[in-house]
This record gives C-alpha cells, sequence and structure tokens, in this order.
C-alpha cells in the first residue's frame, strides 16, 4: 500500500506537472511507515518553465481593470495557480520535514493538500481557456522562502494557515466579485469553491494554533510572537475590502479580527519611522545651558495626545515610532473615514513585539524636529538606515535654530522693518527696551530696576487692559517658547514686579529676552517650505494661523488657493502690496539657504499682518522660523489626503467639551484625529470645507 511519504515524495520532487497534481490512489494511504525528517530542499520540483528563481524575477500584477481582456484574465490566473501549486508542496514538504507530528494534525495537511491540487487544475482548466498555459510567465517563490525554513508545525499553521491562507479570503471574495461583474460567471464560481475551502483551511491552521501558542496568551499575541521578518501581521491581508465576515466563520475571535484590520506594514517599500517630538525648543534650551529638560504635564499631554497628526507626514508603508498609540477602536474609525494609517511602533526596548527587528532596513528617520531628544530617541535605529537614504540620523541641530534668534538673523538679512525685534541678554537692555515701546506717563522703565525673586507663570500672557493703544505696549518673548506660550504682553498697566520677575526668570531659564512691539494682529500665516538635498529651499505653499487674542496657537486653516481663505481685501494687500509671492517665493529662498547650511528637511515661516496707527496695513514678514515640522506642516499634508481640499485643524481644550460635544465632533466632514479616550489635556479636530472669514 502507498504511504503517505511517497506520495509526499512525489509531490514535491516531481518534475512532471501532472504527476504533482496526481491525487493519492482510490485504494488510500497508510500513514505508519513516515521515516526521518527531510532537510528544506532548496526548492521544489519543477517542470523546466515553471522553477522558481532564485532572483526572484516577478510581472506586474495585473489590475481588475483589465481583466475584460483574456490575456489579462489568464496572466491573473497564472499567478493564482502558482499560488496554489505552492501551497500544494508546501504542505507535502509539512508531511515529510515532520514526522512525529500529532496523526490528526498529518491527516489534516494531507487532506488540505489534495484540495490544494484540486485548487490548482480548476486554475490550469481556466488559463487554458484564455490562452495562456501554466508557465507562459516566470513565477516567484516568495511563499516557498518564507514558509519551507519552518522549524515546527506551530511556524507552518502560522506562516501558510493564518498568513497566506487567511489573505486568501480577501483575494479570492474580492475578485470573485470582480469577475462576477465582469461576466466571467465561471471564473467568479471557481474563486468562491476556493473562498469556501480557505475558510475551513484557516480554520484547521487556528484550531492547531490555539494548542501549541504559549498557555495564556491571546491568538493576536501569539501570531505576532511567532512570525518571524518579513512575515508581519499585515501579511494576513489581501486586497481591500477587509473580510471580516469569513475570517469570523474560520473561528478568529473579535479582538484578533479589528487588530489585524488596522494593522498596517510595509509590503514592499523600505519605510522611514517617524516620530513627535514638540518639545525640541526645551530640550534645545536645555543643552545650551548644559542641562537635561524635565517636561511638566503639559508638555506631556502634548506628547501624549496628538503624536497622532504625524501621520499625516507617513506616505504608505511608512511607520510611526508613538509612546501611547491610540485604541484599536479609534484606528478603525480612522480607516473607515478612509485616513491611511502607518504601521505603529511601541516606543519601548526594541525586543519587544512592536519593535522593528534587528535586521530590518529603514529608508529613513523623520522626527518633528532633530533636537537633543530625538537623536537620543532614534540614535539606537541610525544602523537600520540603508546608505544614501534622505534622511539618515543625524547630531542634533544648533540650539540656536530652535530659538527666536534665528528668525531675528533671517529678518535683519532680508531688511529689518520697523517691528523687528531685539534679543537682549541683561534685564537693564530689556527693560530700556519695553520703555522705548510705551508712552511717556509710563513708569516701568525705572520701577522695573527692582529685583523680584518670586517666580511667574512663564506661560501667562499679560492683558490687563485691552483698550490700550497698541502702539504702547511692548510684547516679551521667551527665545526657545513655541506655540505662544512663554510669552509677556506688557503696557502702562502692568505691574512693575511681576514684569520684572518674569523677565528675571525668563533670563535665568533662556538665556535672553525678545523684546518687541505688540502689533495690532490681523491676520497670522505662514510659508511653508521644504529644504532639499545640495541646498535647495522649495516654497510649498502658505496656510492661515488661528491664535487666541494672547497669541497662542489654536488651529490652521490650509486649502489649495490660500487666497480663498482670507477676507478680499487683506488677500489684495498681500497680493499686490506686500508681493508675498515674490518675497517669500524667490527672495527668502536663498537667504534660508544660506542661514540654515546643510540643513534638509522642513521649514516654516510665521508671519503677521497688522495695522500700524494709522490704521493702514502692514507686514511683518517674520515673527518665528521655525526648523522643524509645525502644525501648518501637518495640517498641509492632511490637506494633501483629503482631495486637496479647503481644510482645518482646530486643538481644543479636552476639559472645555461635553461628552456629547465631543462625540459630535467625529460626524460628516469632522473628525477627531487623536483618541478623545485616551487624551490627557488635547483634542485635534479635522474638518474638510468650510468658508473664508468675512471682512
Amino acid at each position: 500500500m502507498t504511504t503517505v511519504r511517497e506520495f509526499a515524495e512525489r509531490v514535491l520532487f516531481a518534475d512532471s506537472l501532472d504527476d504533482k497534481l496526481a491525487p493519492p490512489p482510490a485504494s488510500g494511504l497508510e500513514d505508519l511507515r513516515r521515516g526521518e525528517a527531510l532537510e528544506t530542499p532548496s526548492a521544489p520540483g519543477r517542470p523546466e518553465a515553471l522553477r522558481l528563481s532564485g532572483r526572484g524575477v516577478r510581472v506586474a500584477f495585473p489590475k481588475a481593470s483589465g481583466i475584460d481582456d483574456d490575456r489579462e484574465r489568464g496572466k491573473l490566473l497564472h499567478f493564482f495557480a502558482n499560488h496554489e501549486l505552492l501551497a500544494t508542496e508546501l504542505m507535502a514538504l509539512v508531511l515529510l520535514k515532520f514526522p512525529d507530528a500529532p496523526a490528526e494534525f498529518r491527516a489534516g495537511v494531507l487532506k488540505t493538500l489534495k484540495e490544494e491540487q484540486m485548487h490548482t487544475k480548476l486554475y490550469l482548466r481556466r488559463m487554458a481557456d484564455c490562452g495562456v498555459e501554466f508557465g507562459d510567465l516566470p513565477v516567484n517563490g516568495f511563499f516557498w522562502n518564507i514558509v519551507a525554513p519552518m522549524a515546527t508545525p506551530l511556524d507552518y499553521v502560522t506562516r501558510l494557515s493564518l498568513t497566506f491562507e487567511q489573505a486568501n479570503l480577501d483575494y479570492s471574495k474580492a475578485f470573485a466579485r470582480v469577475f462576477s461583474e465582469s461576466g466571467d460567471a465561471e471564473t467568479a464560481a471557481i474563486l468562491e469553491r476556493i473562498h469556501r475551502d480557505e475558510i475551513s483551511h484557516v480554520h484547521y491552521g487556528l484550531e492547531w494554533f490555539r494548542q501549541w501558542k504559549a498557555r495564556g496568551e491571546s491568538d493576536w499575541d501569539g501570531f505576532r510572537r511567532c512570525l518571524t521578518f518579513p512575515l508581519t501581521p499585515a501579511r494576513a491581508k489581501g486586497i481591500p475590502p477587509f473580510n471580516a465576515e469569513s475570517r469570523r466563520l474560520a473561528g478568529l475571535d473579535e479582538d484578533f479580527i479589528r487588530r489585524l484590520e488596522v494593522c498596517e506594514f510595509s509590503r514592499g517599500r523600505t519605510p522611514v519611522l517617524h516620530w513627535f517630538n514638540p518639545s525640541a525648543e526645551s530640550h534645545a534650551r536645555a543643552a545650551a545651558m548644559g542641562k537635561r529638560w524635565q517636561p511638566d504635564k503639559v508638555s506631556l499631554s502634548l506628547e501624549h495626545d496628538l503624536e497622532v497628526l504625524m501621520f499625516a507626514c507617513c506616505r504608505r508603508d511608512d511607520a510611526l515610532l508613538m509612546r501611547r498609540p491610540p485604541s484599536v477602536e479609534h484606528l478603525a474609525r480612522l480607516k473607515a473615514a478612509g485616513f491611511d494609517l502607518p504601521e505603529i511602533i511601541k516606543e519601548r526596548d526594541r525586543s519587544g513585539p512592536d519593535s522593528p527587528e534587528p535586521s530590518r532596513k529603514l529608508s529613513g528617520l523623520r522626527p518633528w524636529a532633530w533636537s537633543p531628544d530625538a537623536s537620543e530617541a532614534l540614535r539606537r535605529f541610525a544602523g537600520d538606515v540603508a546608505p544614501g537614504m534622505e534622511h539618515p540620523w543625524r547630531e542634533p541641530l544648533p540650539s540656536e535654530w530652535f530659538s527666536k534668534a534665528i528668525g531675528l538673523k533671517l529678518e535683519q538679512a532680508l531688511g529689518p522693518v520697523p517691528e523687528t525685534g531685539q534679543l537682549l541678554h541683561d534685564a537693564e537692555s530689556v527693560t530700556e527696551a519695553i520703555a522705548r515701546h510705551l508712552s511717556p506717563s509710563s513708569s516701568l522703565s525705572s520701577s522695573c530696576s527692582s529685583s523680584n525673586p518670586n517666580p511667574v507663570n512663564e506661560n501667562e500672557n499679560e492683558n490687563e487692559n485691552e483698550n490700550e493703544d497698541p502702539t504702547t505696549q511692548a510684547l516679551l518673548k521667551a527665545p526657545f517658547a513655541c506655540s505662544g506660550r512663554g510669552h509677556l504682553r506688557v503696557n502702562s498697566q502692568s505691574h512693575p514686579e511681576k514684569t520684572r520677575g518674569w523677565i528675571d526668570n525668563t533670563l535665568a531659564a533662556h538665556g535672553a529676552v525678545v523684546v518687541e512691539p505688540w502689533l495690532d494682529r490681523v491676520l497670522d500665516f505662514s510659508a511653508l517650505y521644504d529644504a532639499k538635498p545640495g541646498g535647495a529651499v522649495e516654497l510649498l505653499g502658505f496656510t492661515v494661523i488661528e491664535n487666541d487674542p494672547a497669541g497662542r496657537f489654536v488651529g490652521i486653516r490650509v486649502g489649495p488657493k490660500w487666497g480663498n481663505l482670507i477676507p478680499e481685501s487683506i488677500a489684495a494687500f498681500l497680493f499686490r502690496e506686500a508681493r508675498v509671492l515674490d518675497l517669500y517665493g524667490k527672495r527668502l529662498p536663498p537667504l534660508l539657504a544660506d542661514l540654515l547650511p546643510g540643513y534638509e528637511g522642513p521649514l516654516c515661516i510665521d508671519a503677521m499682518v497688522h495695522r500700524r496707527a494709522d490704521r493702514s496695513l502692514a507686514l511683518k514678514p517674520i515673527v518665528e522660523l521655525n526648523v522643524r515640522f509645525t502644525m501648518g506642516r501637518l495640517a498641509w499634508e492632511w490637506m494633501k489626503r483629503s482631495g486637496n481640499q479647503p481644510c482645518r485643524l482646530r486643538l481644543l481644550r479636552k476639559a472645555a467639551m461635553s461628552a456629547a460635544e465631543i462625540e459630535a465632533m467625529s460626524t460628516g466632514r469632522n473628525h477627531l484625529l487623536n483618541d478623545p479616550t485616551r487624551a490627557e489635556r488635547f483634542l485635534a479636530e479635522w474638518s474638510v470645507g468650510f468658508a473664508a472669514p468675512d471682512e
């Protein structure tokens, strides 16, 4: 009587397709004489035209839109037939590699093998009808290369049953529908039949997987642990739509299904790894003073709550290093709303299950800013970046590049305007500069000279007299502050001792104070740039910044036509009188290149339109220069992923909103980008489509 071993050897090693696909004898097979475990061969036996290429030869995967053509339909079936034949051969290999596996497991493998033989023959017959012969196209051995080195039966069910066969739950169902809609009922019926068989194949593998995985381990955690790169959970998904129902029929639990649906991982392009570090200025300030910065609660909330905004910078197949990833439910909502999700890597020891393997290559590293914290956090990935990539690991940028001093230098190079600020390093100089901006009746100049050791809140914005003439007020800024934090407005009603205390504390913490005239703000905007390799600086476009009356950041408006986002009279001033396209598109890029030698990456100039005492409009061309990503740049990237429609990004205080208001923020064309169930202080709302403000 023929043995299972003899049958498996014929299937695996025969160089005739007829022999490989011949079923077992009608009299059956006996599985008592199993022999020794087989060493894995480099490749299965194949006819000459079907031999697997060691160079991984591939042909372009045919698009569904082309299957009305017989030749294109045949090419698609050729791909499927090779996959079914590889599955047949791998199952024969399992029977030969693991002679000591349980008899029930081996019987299931044998049953599945016979079904895979039948699937291959179904495809071959249909291919012939389309005028394509098996072997007309080169075949790839990816399945073999990944599954054949399996060391245990658990490897087999994890790699083939739960990964490649699970992915076919999507492929077979989706292409059955495509063929049906194109009028090819015969091919659609073949795919439906194979789909039903794949459900049982996944179920079979799942049952054994559950027996062999670690006790107490969830299916999802066990699945991730058992996969080795380049296999990842994302390989268990095929083309959209994600077929959750067939996975339920196969026995997968809801937690596994939900996590798999939102799991992403590069399937070809080497990923760029992104990281959100919004406290870059604070780290740079501390490093400049030889210290290590310790974040406060607000800074930690910014890091935790808003890191999901970096999704905007991630191309398909990229990865994001996250401190607190959103919940699976929130990721599913974003995916359902049409947002592309990157691979999420938890910020932990890189031996953890969500960290890249040491052998995995990256095409670059892109933090929010190359400040000391970014260089430290991403240093361990430096060796994974392939040579010659555009975004390698780098040492921190000069601390001055994170200070408001760099913006003052740029404005000086452009040609200072009357509103240009001063960077001052001692209290007396600051006091004298304030006095020059205030009315002659102010006594601040003399009373500020007394020392006040009492600390003040550096994030407080003084605004005791809203009716004060803006031309007789001053704005003080901490050089390393951002987003309107660390500003102090001073006028004739300001408390002298409190002002002096702020100055002393800021000088101690930052080493300097910027003093500017307080301006009658009309419009805040930003110009977005990319610094390219070789020194070129390219203007991308403009955004409108929304600040509160104290100058603190609230939101960003973006659109394909910037002039449509602002009142008509202001747009006329900017384009005709201020000539912003010439200023920001031609005059400033070479100055930026000279000011920031060797820098590559995002840049942003914040600017302002204001009214002078005679009520005429004026432009302060450079309020700040940001050598990093900004909320404006993220909003710009989100806009590009939203069909280039006018969009708005707002940052809101969670504590100020009711549960009903938060729920209403994710309806229609509005979306909460971060997870409201995990946010500590801040919510990020994304809106598509809005009207420009009135005059």
